[in-house]
């Protein structure tokens, strides 16, 4: 939840330096209001929340979300939750109008430094240009089924993907066909949207591009620790490089 906190407030100023960061009781804002719809997100803050709290969380998260031009999701790592908070939990984002979206995992590991990765499909190339900023955007958009202009909204003539993170692209024939990238937070090496293009799924090119984000990270920082958050269809990659998974994530969205 820290690691979230940290590496969105970054993402969401960099798409909008007037972007809603804020820290309230409970509740962490970190929305861009923009079509990426991952660059607008709630998270709950506090620990052990039992499930007369949860629910008053859920029900300013849900006002908040209303209030926004565009939609997002509220992340909520459910381990912070005590077990009657657990168990109550869907009745409860049921009655103040949140609707589950789909399952995440956080993962983490004391993993760094990884190998230099060899694929014998691929070579690979830092993100420098808007040029490739765009092609990193095409492949999210491509992966999760968003339009690409949702996905060039959030990332599209970005600094920060050009100049701070360590964000890659594997190029197979030069033409890019996956992506990651990596950053530091606090101490840790987060691991930052990876995506396959869909035709060219289950050839080890999101493990490949995922193991040089964090090489490159790893060397530069000299950080031993990463960690990030895995989709459904990302989950199993991840523990093949040495993440362990340690939370559970709900994704919920307003109901139509």
């Amino acid at each position: 939840m820290e690691q979230l906190s940290t590496v969105w407030r970054s993402m969401v100023l960099d798409r909008d330096e007037a972007a809603d960061v804020r820290d309230l009781p409970g509740i962490a804002v970190r929305w861009a209001d923009c079509r990426f719809a991952f660059w607008n997100a709630l998270t709950l803050t506090e620990a052990e929340a039992d499930a007369k709290r949860l629910e008053k969380r859920l029900g300013q998260a849900a006002e908040i979300m209303r209030g926004k031009r565009q939609p997002g999701f509220l992340w909520l790592f459910e381990d912070l939750l005590t077990d009657d908070a657990r168990a109550g939990l869907a009745d409860a984002a049921d009655r103040v109008g949140l609707t589950y979206a789909f399952p995440g995992t956080g993962m983490a590991g004391d993993l760094l430094p990884v190998a230099d990765p060899q694929h014998p499909d691929l070579t690979f190339a830092r993100v420098r240009t808007d040029e490739q900023v765009e092609a990193y955007a095409d492949i999210n958009a491509r992966a999760y089924g968003f339009p690409l202009e949702d996905c060039r909204d959030g990332i599209a003539g970005s600094r920060l993907w050009k100049n701070d993170l360590y964000a890659y692209l594997a190029l197979r024939d030069g033409v890019p066909v996956a992506a990651a990238a990596t950053a530091e937070a606090e101490g840790r090496l987060f691991v930052a949207l990876v995506a396959t293009d869909p035709q060219w799924q289950r050839r080890g090119y999101g493990g490949a591009v995922t193991r040089k984000a964090l090489y490159e990270g790893g060397r530069a920082t000299g950080l031993k620790r990463a960690t990030l958050h895995a989709t459904e269809a990302g989950a199993p990659v991840y523990p093949r490089i040495g993440f362990e998974p340690n939370s559970r994530i709900g994704f919920y969205s307003l109901k139509d």
